[in-house]
């Protein structure tokens, strides 16, 4: 008998369009959403929406689940096609933000696809479809999330997407791989500093003093600064003190599925301080 190997499975085959044309991935026994955070830069005294983040909302039938519990539940061999699938669902999804103009920022996790032939060659599949979306490679961020990836490897698909338009983030700075180091290495466009660091940091009195000095330096090596977690005011007071390029979290917006109308008013800063004839405290116990 002669065994034939399996067939490689075609990421479109599993993306489908709903009746008003929002993409859904369907993978066993969940559906995949894209979803869209924005991300806001400081103007005067407003925050504008100038980018999302896509992220995913997986659901069983109709039922949201976390998406960490999606994502654990998948088997070694499938992590590849999934996060491919997710990839290609929030490109084919862009266009039902309902906003023109915002960069888009996308995960890859270079530990999933650590054969370098393998993964220069998704990269360039994924930009010449770029044009199929409605998008420009300029209006891509990807966002590095495993740094614990071979620095070889690393450097060429950085240096591929650079090629083709694409900026380069490092996501999660301040904890694990993500370090000075690896800046030097990469010279990422954007460094997104994680947010439950951030927050932590944000609970000492002199926390704009020592967070200051952090963007200043990561300006230096030409790297704009993201702070992700905005949860509470007082996040965002320390965030725009130290000088910040952009910023992200529930206290600015939540995340919303493709299809839900987008709200690109600006925001006023002083509403989300809370400032009207009240002080809001930098310190604050837990």
């Amino acid at each position: 008998m002669i065994v034939r190997p399996e067939r490689r499975r075609n990421v479109a085959e599993a993306i489908f369009a709903d009746e008003i044309g929002l993409q859904f991935g369907v993978y066993g026994e969940f559906r995949l959403w894209s979803a869209y955070q924005p991300i806001f830069a400081p103007r005067g005294r407003t925050l504008k929406p100038v980018a999302v983040e896509a992220l995913i909302e997986p659901r069983r039938v109709a039922t949201p689940v976390a998406p960490q519990v999606f994502f654990d539940s998948i088997a070694a061999s499938d992590r590849l096609f999934v996060e491919t699938m997710c990839r290609m669902l929030h490109l084919g999804n862009y266009r039902n933000i309902g906003v023109g103009g915002l960069a888009l920022f996308f995960n890859y996790d270079p530990m999933i696809n650590d054969h370098l032939g393998r993964a220069l060659a998704e990269i360039r599949l994924m930009t010449r479809h770029l044009g199929d979306f409605g998008l420009e490679p300029t209006k891509l961020v990807c966002e590095i999330t495993e740094q614990a990836a071979d620095d070889r490897v690393l450097a060429s698909l950085v240096r591929e997407m650079r090629r083709d338009g694409i900026r380069i983030a490092v996501d999660d700075f301040g904890t694990g791989h993500s370090t000075e180091a690896r800046i030097g290495l990469l010279s990422p466009d954007i460094v997104k500093i994680d947010g439950g660091w951030f927050a932590e940091l944000c609970r000492h009195a002199a926390a704009e003093r020592f967070f200051r000095p952090l963007v200043s330096m990561l300006h230096d090596r030409g790297a704009k600064v993201l702070v992700e977690g905005i949860e509470q005011a007082t996040h965002l007071r320390v965030a725009l003190d130290g000088g910040v390029d952009l910023l992200q979290g529930y206290h600015l917006a939540r995340p919303a599925l493709a299809g839900t109308i987008f709200n690109d008013e600006p925001l006023s800063i002083d509403t989300l301080l809370g400032i009207d004839n009240k002080v809001v405290q930098l310190h604050q116990r837990r």
